[in-house]
């Protein structure tokens, strides 16, 4: 089939765009390559050097292609940016998602695939509420679990008035290979990259909250099964796993072989103290189970990490 990937230059969506590929499906891509790298986009698939906010050019790029499926992963994704640019955050997330649905509607889109956030819907759950269920009521307390979470809805009011599929995948943290260390969340990135350059780690807060980290290659697999799968659903996609800022210190030690160093700085507004999602639904509905733990995804992504970083500097090597 044929499959437009919006953000698929960008770190989650390159993966997924690599493994529509690799399953035989035709595969463009809609990315405006703010956070997104060109060297991400393999020579099988078009790239639309475009804006999701442009609604005309979301408009051409959709009658032209005509795509069966759209899987739509282009986002504003980071709580502090949020915090400080609303209206921006509200512009991309919301609006940019509108001009796709409407897009999708007007030229014969059969399914659309959301990559939205268990990480920020829910916001602040107590400890004994955890795991989060789907069902759990959301009440995010940033403008990203805001915008994020208002697509959802748009997306139901699709497939209720317009027979659209859709299916709604609420990532936990994702990590993994070509998570960029320097603009998008992701401690594990972050960390990875200095330690890699030896610089110092910051811990915002004191290094208990916790977060559920999930590895790119099961996400890209959620991905896959909801092309023929999970229609009107949603579902959280995640380990059910809390690991804490300070575990993910001590799995990057492990991995390195030696120390991490660190500094701690007052938390952050806007982010959750602990988070891990129930991913029962996922599992009995979509099949989908995920299979690299914490230790083993650490250690494949600092070793992407330093290939990358010898191949930027042949003198490290």
């Amino acid at each position: 089939m044929k499959i437009l990937v919006t953000g698929g230059a960008g770190f989650i969506a390159s993966h997924i765009v690599d493994r529509y590929l690799a399953d035989g499906h035709e595969v463009c891509i809609l990315d405006n390559l703010s956070t997104g790298r060109r060297e991400n986009v393999p020579p099988q698939a078009r790239l639309y050097e475009a804006d999701i906010r442009d609604a005309a050019q979301v408009q051409a790029i959709m009658a032209r292609e005509k795509p069966e499926v759209v899987n739509h992963h282009a986002a504003q994704i980071s709580v502090v940016v949020s915090l400080s640019q609303p209206r921006f955050d509200a512009e991309t997330n919301i609006l940019g998602s509108l001009n796709l649905i409407q897009a999708a509607l007007d030229h014969g889109v059969q399914k659309f695939i959301y990559g939205s956030t268990g990480g920020a819907v829910y916001g602040d759950v107590p400890a004994e509420a955890l795991p989060i269920p789907e069902t759990y009521p959301v009440h995010p307390i940033s403008p990203y679990g805001i915008s994020k979470h208002t697509v959802e809805h748009y997306l139901y009011l699709a497939q209720h008035n317009y027979g659209l599929r859709t299916t709604t995948l609420r990532y936990s943290n994702v990590y993994g290979p070509r998570q960029n260390a320097e603009g998008e969340a992701g401690v594990v990135a972050i960390f990875t990259n200095r330690l890699l350059r030896g610089q110092t780690c910051t811990i915002f807060g004191s290094g208990a909250q916790t977060r559920d980290y999930v590895y790119v290659e099961d996400v890209v697999e959620a991905n896959r099964r909801a092309l023929e799968a999970g229609d009107g659903e949603i579902f959280n996609i995640a380990t059910g796993v809390e690991t804490s800022v300070l575990g993910v210190v001590e799995a990057l030690e492990a991995a390195w072989g030696g120390p991490v160093q660190v500094e701690h700085a007052p938390p952050r507004v806007g982010e959750v103290e602990r988070n891990c999602l129930d991913i029962t639904k996922a599992r009995r509905q979509l099949g989908w189970e995920p299979r690299v733990q914490v230790p083993d995804g650490i250690r494949r992504t600092i070793a992407y990490y330093r290939a990358r970083l010898e191949r930027e500097n042949p003198c490290l090597s």
